[in-house]
């Protein structure tokens, strides 16, 4: 059985769970969702495992 994941859901998931934990986090968790799929953006997923 494979396994496929994709970079931008399983962030999007993480930070779901998170902002539901804890919501203070709200803007912490949105920033670096934002700086993480702006830098995936300019450099690429090549060669990425989960990408």
């Amino acid at each position: 059985m494979n396994l496929h994941l994709s970079f931008g859901p399983l962030v999007a998931l993480i930070a779901g769970v998170l902002i539901l934990v804890m919501p203070r986090l709200l803007n912490f968790i949105i920033a670096i969702y934002l700086i993480v799929i702006g830098l995936a953006g300019l450099f690429g997923s090549h060669g990425w495992p989960f990408a």
